[in-house]
């Protein structure tokens, strides 16, 4: 009952600091937070990535916070757990295992019809051009949080009931939806999967944090970097 309590809590949480930027939308809140920055014509964009790094901080340690309060919470399967190091080396391998399924992914949506690029992402990377400090939303807090919401409560709650398949696709299925970037749909529920089986797999979730945030600290990277990379792979021979 009370792993339940911790597990509802969390969920309130994270759903706390996604639905947080709403109050940025009421204009005497947003006016005594603009004052604070620089009013180049961009000073919405750097409120929005401050707001959003230091909500999923403080969100984090909630949740860190309720978590410590029960000592049952991360026994969700049975038998022994990995050690650290093999759980750190899955996660290593669970990025490779994930920017290939992204890539198996990609591959079907432009068979449907889907242009590749995440309006999702691309509105993240707009944001962090902007407020470089949204890294810390987008590479770690925000993978950490979604970790233990759909694979620690959504996933591990459903497969202490349900089968691994059953449960990995709906908690998969749960991820891709609240990214509201419908058209990518398959990517996301590819990526949840994976990231489901890697805490399966080692019953450990640091595995699968290691994995979303180094794929998204990937995805940081290459955004970023775009121009340069796209200035070297010109100058290469044809």
């Amino acid at each position: 009952m009370q792993t339940q309590k911790t597990a509802f809590y969390i969920l309130l949480t994270y759903i706390a600091a996604q639905l947080s930027g709403f109050l940025l939308l009421i204009q005497p809140v947003r006016a005594f937070f603009l004052q604070f920055f620089e009013q180049d014509g961009n000073e919405g964009i750097a409120l929005a990535g401050w707001w959003s790094s230091v909500s999923f901080a403080i969100a984090f340690l909630v949740c860190i916070f309720l978590i410590s309060k029960n000592k049952n919470f991360w026994h969700v399967f049975k038998g022994e757990k990995a050690s650290i190091p093999v759980s750190i080396g899955w996660g290593i391998i669970g990025f490779f295992l994930v920017y290939l399924g992204q890539t198996i992914g990609a591959t079907i949506e432009l068979a449907l019809g889907i242009d590749y690029g995440s309006e999702n992402t691309q509105k993240i990377m707009q944001v962090t051009e902007i407020a470089p400090i949204m890294i810390l939303a987008s590479v770690l807090f925000g993978p950490i949080l979604e970790e233990f919401v759909f694979r620690r409560v959504v996933f591990g709650s459903l497969v202490q009931t349900q089968s691994f398949w059953v449960s990995a696709i709906i908690s998969s299925i749960v991820f891709a939806l609240i990214h509201l970037d419908f058209s990518h749909i398959i990517l996301y529920t590819i990526s949840g999967f994976i990231f489901a089986f890697l805490y399966y797999k080692t019953k450990r979730l640091l595995t699968s944090i290691i994995a979303h945030m180094m794929l998204n600290g990937f995805v940081t990277i290459i955004q970023m970097n775009a121009d340069k990379l796209q200035q070297i792979t010109d100058q290469l021979p044809k």
